[in-house]
């Protein structure tokens, strides 16, 4: 049984008004409400982008990060994106990109007939002990992570936008010194999240601000 559903993922932004063209161009969405905080929006209400006034820059390393699908590196390039590893030099099946304000992302570049209309399809989650927030996930979203032996990363899949969307918990050698720009929503009850072992970070209007076992902050929404 699953204490939580996805909401929507929310990105936060100096600038609203570029990020939110620039990610809504990148993931295929719409821009629904370009006021602050604006809203992209997609096929069904899961989908939704939200892009959040912020006056704090892009000053360390992610440690929540988009991986989207593209048709060239140069399309996103276009787009105001900066490549900051190559796939030709890395090894790796993406690029590792910056967008507008510096924040991480992962492009994987698709062939026409491979290409989504809705191009977010991954989560790259920082962690010190992925299998432990995979499992501490998976267990809020009624999952079970999935692991490969040859891999150092624990993914889980089915639980956000669609089937195909994951949310990958990888290790990192650093430490986490800054909040997420990147964090998404859910819908559940905060006293059977903060029994999980969730910490109360404050109150909203209509949401709660929690964090995970490794202080990477979310927001939980009651149920209707």
């Amino acid at each position: 049984m699953s204490l939580v559903t996805w909401q929507d993922l929310c990105i936060d932004a100096v600038d609203v008004d570029h990020q939110t063209r620039f990610w809504a161009a990148v993931s295929g969405l719409e821009v629904a409400d370009s006021t602050p905080p604006a809203r992209l929006s997609g096929p069904t209400a899961r989908h939704t982008v939200w892009v959040n006034p912020v006056d704090r820059p892009h000053r360390v390393k992610n440690r929540v990060h988009l991986d989207v699908d593209c048709g060239a590196v140069d399309d996103l390039t276009a787009l105001g994106a900066r490549v900051l590893a190559p796939a030709s030099e890395t090894g790796f099946g993406w690029t590792v990109m910056a967008d507008p304000e510096g924040n991480e992302f992962c492009a994987f570049v698709r062939t026409p007939d491979r290409l989504p209309a809705y191009r977010i399809h991954g989560i790259g989650v920082d962690c010190a002990d992925p299998e432990a927030q995979a499992r501490w996930w998976g267990g809020l979203f009624g999952v079970e992570p999935t692991h490969e032996p040859e891999d150092d990363w624990w993914t889980l899949t089915g639980i956000a936008v669609d089937e195909r969307m994951t949310l990958d918990f990888a290790p990192v050698p650093e430490p986490r010194t800054e909040p997420n720009r990147v964090h998404w929503d859910v819908v559940g009850r905060v006293h059977e999240l903060l029994a999980r072992g969730a910490t109360y970070q404050w109150e909203q209007p209509r949401w709660t601000v929690l964090a995970d076992p490794e202080g990477n902050e979310f927001c939980v929404f009651p149920p209707s």
